[in-house]
């Protein structure tokens, strides 16, 4: 690939921005290069955006999918000349409304980081790579419904599903598109693309390495052009530094190392915004913090101490302790959504009547404070993100409460993909995290007995049988129906406990123009072509 650590330092180009833009070297106050430093609030695992669990603003600015969310949640062509509706003919339901085709005619023109085209080609060949049962994906949501991908021309896909599925534009290929002519028989497990992507995005990387950084630069074959005719994107070089200490974030902003943090921790955001040349961008997040439950720990099994300790959570306390940038929730369909049940059962804060509970099942409190019943003592590995200021004030706030009922609580957290690992594994009692969704979210990920995210365990056939309604049909209000019965299941059955909705807090140098936020788990990096950086 063109590019690549050596040959920046051969140019000069890493020399110029070392002092301000790497680990370890001193920082610089002022910088007129058309470089912008961001710092990510995460470790990454994977530049492929397939593997990676953690957010993939590094990925929205190198690979691009057929269509995108934009900055309000609208789905808008990217690779594709149209979103696929059914008023346009691009999506086509078999007349017993079991199955569907959609089509996507592609953009031509478009070429890959290497120069070489983008086809229909590549688009199947996603799709086989996805779908390979020996390629251990985060998730293969959309892969397994469908059952052909055609390729009539180089410029038309036709994708046949075995089932009607009004969520295909949160899952396959609106995240991203593989070149087959890179890909094709190699392990996609081991590749060397998980860390030096190609893709059709305005920016390439040019170096990784863990735990420090990423560097990219502009794409010199980029398709987008703006409306005087300009090639995008505007900026040279993006330079993506990995720093999980909100601290360390704010110093780095101050000192003038960083231009852009687009997940400000809550507890550093009012001091961010006070900086000279620094400004706050506040907007809407389709997230929501929870706390999980193993069921592989048995008293967790126990439907009363779930119960107990959803009493026993103030969620005021938690918005409170967060700067008040998150809103109390009860549902994990956050209130966007037109399919959120305002009537959700919910277990508001009661910590009298959580000991209730917990007396009636047999729970007695030992002279240690902690309750146990028989041998089974109600005390828990409580893991969240190591470093992420947000998680962890929560975290502390609720290891207060737990012990106010008898629950006795310790602190595992684990940082970057160690903490990955533990969240899909179920390595922990009590986890405390973030989901962020798409525009039209899959939540069997999450809740189904087989879901990519479902770390827990949780299980239940009817709620198998939910979303399986839910995800299989394109009729609004059968849609609805299922998503009330799912919130109200998940209410009862209670694996997690829906806890806030938080904002995204950007802080961003005043000098960065046209910065968009996104709502959706695609990141504000997918619309990154069209940012400037103002002299």
């Amino acid at each position: 690939m063109p590019g690549g650590f050596d040959q920046w330092t051969r140019r000069g180009t890493l020399a110029a921005i070392a002092a301000s833009a790497l680990p370890g070297c001193g920082p610089v106050r002022r910088r007129n290069d058309n470089t912008l430093v961001v710092g990510l609030t995460y470790d990454l695992d994977t530049l492929n955006v397939y593997s990676t669990g953690f957010l993939g603003d590094v990925q929205a600015a190198v690979v691009e999918g057929l269509i995108a969310p934009d900055g309000q949640a609208h789905y808008v062509p990217v690779l594709a000349l149209d979103v696929p509706t059914l008023a346009n003919g691009g999506i086509v339901v078999a007349p017993d409304g079991q199955s569907m085709t959609i089509t996507y005619q592609l953009r031509r023109g478009v070429r890959w980081h290497d120069g070489a085209p983008f086809t229909a080609a590549d688009v199947a060949f996603t799709w086989a790579a996805v779908r390979n049962p020996a390629f251990i994906a985060e998730s293969k949501d959309g892969s397994d419904v469908i059952v052909a991908v055609d390729t009539p021309d180089p410029y038309t896909v036709i994708c046949h599903y075995d089932r009607v599925a009004p969520t295909f534009a949160a899952t396959m290929f609106t995240f991203g598109i593989l070149p087959k002519h890179l890909l094709d028989g190699v392990d996609l497990n081991t590749a060397g693309y998980n860390e030096r992507p190609i893709g059709t995005g305005p920016f390439r990387v040019t170096a990784f390495k863990r735990g420090q950084y990423v560097l990219t630069e502009r794409n010199p074959y980029y398709w987008r052009r703006d409306a005087a005719g300009r090639q995008l994107p505007y900026i040279d070089r993006l330079i993506f530094k990995i720093i999980p200490n909100s601290n360390t974030l704010l110093t780095q902003l101050r000192s003038g190392e960083l231009d852009l943090v687009t997940q400000t921790p809550y507890d550093q955001a009012k001091q961010m915004g006070a900086l000279p040349g620094v400004e706050l961008v506040r907007s809407a997040v389709l997230s929501w913090q929870h706390l999980d439950f193993n069921f592989k720990n048995p008293t967790l099994r126990d439907s009363a101490v779930r119960r107990a300790i959803a009493h026993a959570i103030d969620r005021d306390a938690l918005v409170r302790v967060n700067g008040g940038f998150q809103r109390p929730i009860k549902s994990v369909v956050v209130p966007t959504f037109d399919f959120y049940d305002p009537a959700t059962p919910d277990y508001p804060f009661d910590p009298a009547k959580a000991r209730a509970i917990l007396d009636a099942a047999g729970y007695r409190v030992q002279r240690d404070g902690v309750r146990a019943k028989g041998d089974a003592r109600l005390a828990y590995r409580f893991v969240c993100q190591a470093g992420k200021g947000d998680d962890e004030l929560a975290q502390q706030v609720i290891l207060a409460q737990l012990g106010a009922i008898g629950i006795a609580a310790s602190a595992d957290n684990k940082t970057g993909v160690s903490y990955r690992q533990a969240r899909y594994k179920g390595d922990y009692d009590l986890n405390y995290g973030t989901w962020v969704t798409g525009a039209d979210p899959v939540y069997s990920r999450f809740f189904s007995t087989k879901g990519a995210n479902n770390g827990q365990g949780y299980a239940n056939p009817a709620m198998d049988r939910i979303l399986t309604r839910m995800e299989s049909t394109l009729d609004p209000a059968e849609r609805r129906r299922a998503a009330f019965a799912m919130q109200h299941l998940l209410a009862v059955d209670l694996p997690t406990i829906p806890l806030t909705s938080g904002a995204a807090v950007a802080s961003k140098r005043t000098r960065l123009r046209d910065y968009t936020p996104n709502p959706t788990n695609m990141t504000a990096f997918v619309s990154c072509a069209g940012w400037r950086l103002q002299a």
